[in-house]
């Protein structure tokens, strides 16, 4: 335990109560409530790991960060690390605020001091900067929302001033030895793409949104760094998603995205905000990642999933009819965000077609009704299917998320990724249901795939090999 000290005997005062949020209580516990009262509150079937939330002022982002905020209600969260960026001090790694307690409007939270001296013990680059938490505002806006959906709790206050890859490692690293068996929430603050106009904005969080879904924090790491997107607390997105996988978390979803625009009307320069949930499925089945389910949860509702299923069914039933394809009439957003996609069609249980498009460049209700005719009646090793065959055959559909690079195969999780490999002119690709359906280790995965692209099964070693890997969500119909 750690002792008494009196130097420790400092409360953080509020620095943005009355700007960011309400300074009074009451008006305070109003907002709050009002926001988590607005969220219908999404079942997870699972036991959370992890939230994601944004920090703007609660005009703008509160309604949002509720949608997370919203699942925690009735759970049993005794302690809670924060990991926040810095916008105000400028420092090198990482600081923890080792004092008494938060205070907000709503009362005082006491700091876990024995975890923050634990933490800063596994590193040099974890330490206190007093600075960084004097005025920062991305871990404060947590704080009222805990508050009133944990009541009591101890906190963690984090606050990230190098964020790049490699102090999310040693942060996360830091985080998964010190917190053991504990039962730990953590936290990430961020708020997205800053200052762009409205479909500029949109299309830049996308990528990062891709990337939570997929439970792929290399990946955005990557194009945070290439600036192919934004995100102000991207490193703290990241080192959550790292803990997170430590721990055995085996799904990420995003559960609300909005931008400042959607708020104010004004789109000419929006701030984007997610909240999104990280969390390990229950059951025998979600002992270990890609065991539960092949592939990754995008956030496709059941309805959606079977509007695309539909479409497949549709378009192929029309053209094997040699009837007029009909126009689908798509509201829902997602099914009209780009998205690469395969579809792969089934013959009392032999494959029957399969083709896809890798590349995210058409809407993805668009390029499931182009994938679907492909598969049926272009994939040049099967002949174009027949009206008789109709009722025999079963569809399925891979939603993909973007292609990533990688060095270390050993990043390669079975049930989870699929694999692309290039190499000069040839190239190959399998999805991830086809290592799963075949057993196949990640060694036999790599081989299989340079087979499929006409390469020796080794060729995965050689130095101009590009080994990519990808996920997707996958659902099926087993008749037309």
């Amino acid at each position: 335990m750690v002792k008494s000290n009196s130097k420790r005997a400092e409360i953080r005062e509020p620095a943005v109560a009355g700007a960011f949020y309400p300074f009074d209580q009451a008006a305070l516990k109003d907002q709050v409530g009002g926001f988590l009262g607005n969220v219908d509150g999404e079942k997870i079937e699972g036991k959370i790991t992890a939230l994601i939330s944004p920090h703007a002022g609660y005009m703008y982002s509160g309604q949002v960060a509720a949608f997370g905020y919203k699942l925690l209600e009735g759970s049993a969260f005794h302690k809670v690390i924060v990991i926040a960026p810095s916008h105000r001090a400028y420092f090198g790694g990482v600081s923890v605020y080792n004092k008494t307690g938060y205070r907000t409007p709503l009362g005082t939270v006491p700091i876990d001091l024995e975890l923050c001296d634990s933490l800063m013990a596994q590193s040099k680059m974890i330490r206190y900067h007093p600075q960084a938490h004097t005025q920062e505002h991305s871990l404060e806006v947590q704080i009222p929302f805990l508050q009133i959906v944990l009541g009591k709790f101890d906190l963690v206050p984090v606050i990230m001033g190098s964020q790049d890859y490699d102090t999310c490692k040693t942060l996360s690293d830091a985080v998964v030895k010190v917190i053991e068996d504990k039962r730990v929430l953590i936290l990430a603050s961020s708020d997205l793409s800053h200052f762009h106009d409205y479909d500029r904005a949109v299309a830049m969080d996308k990528i990062v949104l891709d990337h939570i879904d997929g439970f792929d924090p290399r990946g955005l790491a990557e194009d945070l760094e290439k600036q192919r997107c934004e995100a102000c607390g991207g490193g703290a997105i990241i080192t959550a998603m790292l803990i997170a996988d430590r721990l055995g978390a085996n799904k990420s979803k995003v559960l609300k995205y909005a931008n400042s625009g959607d708020v104010t009307g004004d789109k000419t320069r929006v701030v984007g905000y997610t909240a999104a949930v990280i969390y390990k499925t229950q059951g025998e089945a979600g002992k270990e990642r890609g065991a539960d389910r092949v592939g990754v949860d995008l956030g496709l509702s059941k309805e959606e999933k079977r509007m695309l299923l539909n479409i497949a069914k549709t378009v192929i039933e029309c053209r094997a009819k040699n009837q007029d394809l009909p126009e689908f009439d798509i509201q829902s957003g997602i099914l009209r965000e780009e998205r690469g996609a395969f579809v792969t069609l089934r013959k009392d249980g032999e494959l029957r077609g399969c083709i896809g498009n890798i590349h995210g460049i058409r809407p993805l209700h668009i390029t499931i009704e182009e994938m679907a005719l492909a598969a049926a009646f272009n994939d040049p090793r099967f002949a174009p299917v027949t009206e008789k065959e109709l009722e025999d055959l079963g569809i399925e559909i891979s939603a993909l998320t973007p292609l990533r690079k990688i060095d270390d195969v050993k990043e390669i999780k079975i049930g989870k990724h699929g694999i692309y490999v290039k190499k000069g002119y040839y190239s190959g690709l399998l999805l991830p249901q086809v290592a799963t359906e075949h057993r196949w280790d990640r060694t036999t995965f790599l081989e299989q795939t340079c087979y499929k692209a006409g390469l020796q099964k080794d060729a995965w070693k050689q130095k101009e090999t590009c080994i990519y890997i990808f996920s997707a969500d996958i659902f099926s119909k087993d008749k037309l």
